[in-house]
């Protein structure tokens, strides 16, 4: 569907002059951006019932609560904004001047780029609203990651982003896609990813939040989503900060289910050789999107994410986290996770990605740079393969790292790896395992 793209001025003027609208601002940590935007705009007293930024935080603590985990820029806390804001807008503003308004309350806790640079801008932005007067509230919240090397730039996106949120909710609810695709309104490429995004509420209904995450990979808001074990959206960096991660890569339509057997068996060298405990062990299972985004389709629109949202819904069932990405390499999962910190990651993959990785006549010209930046990327993340083992059955041959066929320029790296514990294939397993693998 066609739609007008209004500049940033002309949403929050839009929203000011709809006498329905009304409610409170509440940021932290990035200035007043969203709420300047409205006052800029003009007609802002129709809108602003309230705006703050409780910067200190004794003041925000007495305001919201203490963080027990001490993190102030996080779900919690966004989720405990909203909750308070909005119930005071209830509380407070009732009688005939308010019979009519839809209420709102819009929250956003950020850290842009410190003096020293050190640190990593991102961020929680959402809003709790009415669609009807008196009706019950919505939700829409999500997390980004400001891109931006200029601390000014980064709060001009923030300021946009938390327009284009506003208007979206009154304007785009009924189209959760469009919705979506709003957000980058006015939004220069490469200024801002959104990683995780979350709705509930009476205006969304049915909608599956596994799904629009989805969307947002294929939309190129971000690379990849994280889901825990019921289904949720989550930040890569709540789940696996510090955690030893162990991966089990596999395909969207793939026509078997993966091999747990073999899975199981890498798990428990994973956490022997590693000497995980068990209480700091994240099993993670991917769902590789790169078979759709590569497949023959006009756009993206013409993927089946419903198709690929069953999957993923399919891999919770099995008790783990789930990833669904478009990380065509191993490497591009390496330096995903490294965003999180994590202790130490294992990933467990068929024999046969790694033989197309050391093969130099699967690639063109600057095949022994592209392998360097392979190897680079990702074995000083800490992290090892572990290879899923392969019946041959031409030659009616197990094929494993040891005899594997490597071409000559790339062999003498992939011994290396092999020596140094990088890559190691998966052991003990059953003849049944290898037929199935």
């Amino acid at each position: 569907m066609d739609r007008e793209i209004l500049d940033t001025k002309r949403k929050a003027l839009k929203i000011n002059l709809d006498d329905k609208i009304y409610g409170t601002f509440a940021e932290i940590g990035a200035g007043q951006e969203v709420a300047r935007n409205f006052f800029t705009a003009g007609a802002a007293s129709g809108t602003v019932a309230k705006t703050m930024s409780a910067y200190d935080m004794t003041f925000s603590d007495a305001i919201y609560g203490a963080e027990a985990s001490g993190r102030y820029v996080s779900q919690n806390r966004l989720i405990k904004m909203l909750d308070h804001e909005f119930a005071l807008l209830n509380e407070r503003l009732c009688g005939e001047k308010y019979e009519n308004r839809t209420f709102f309350a819009f929250a956003d806790t950020v850290t842009t780029l410190n003096f020293k640079r050190t640190n990593e801008p991102h961020g929680w932005v959402g809003i709790r609203f009415q669609t009807e007067p008196g009706g019950l509230p919505n939700e829409i919240f999500f997390h980004i990651r400001l891109l931006d090397t200029d601390v000014n730039m980064q709060q001009r996106v923030l300021g946009i982003i938390g327009v284009n949120l506003v208007y979206a909710a009154f304007h785009y609810h009924h189209d959760p896609k469009l919705m979506i695709e709003s957000l980058a309104d006015n939004l220069t490429v490469g200024s801002v990813e959104i990683d995780l995004i979350s709705v509930k509420g009476p205006a969304f209904g049915e909608v599956d939040n596994i799904l629009l995450n989805l969307y947002l990979i294929m939309k190129d808001f971000s690379a990849a989503a994280i889901f825990d074990e019921d289904g949720h959206p989550r930040q890569a960096k709540d789940l696996l900060y510090k955690k030893d991660i162990m991966i089990l890569r596999t395909k969207f339509g793939q026509k078997s289910n993966p091999n747990f057997n073999l899975f199981n068996k890498a798990i428990e060298q994973f956490v022997r050789t590693n000497q995980v405990a068990q209480d700091n062990l994240s099993v993670m299972i991917e769902v590789l999107l790169t078979n759709v985004l590569t497949g023959d389709h006009e756009t993206p629109d013409d993927v089946d994410l419903e198709t690929v949202a069953k999957r993923a819904k399919e891999m919770c069932n099995t008790g783990n986290l789930v990833i669904v990405s478009n990380f065509t390499r191993h490497n591009r999962l390496a330096k995903y996770l490294d965003r999180s910190r994590p202790k130490s990651v294992g990933i467990s993959t068929n024999i046969n990605n790694l033989k197309f990785v050391f093969n130099s006549t699967n690639f063109g010209e600057n095949y022994s740079s592209q392998l360097l930046a392979y190897v680079s990327d990702m074995f000083t993340k800490n992290v090892k393969l572990f290879a899923y083992p392969f019946m041959d059955k031409k030659s009616n041959t197990v094929i494993t790292t040891q005899n594997m066929p490597v071409t000559a320029d790339a062999k003498p790296l992939f011994e290396f790896l092999l020596i140094n514990g990088y890559v190691t294939d998966i052991k003990e397993y059953s003849e049944n395992d290898v037929k199935t693998a």
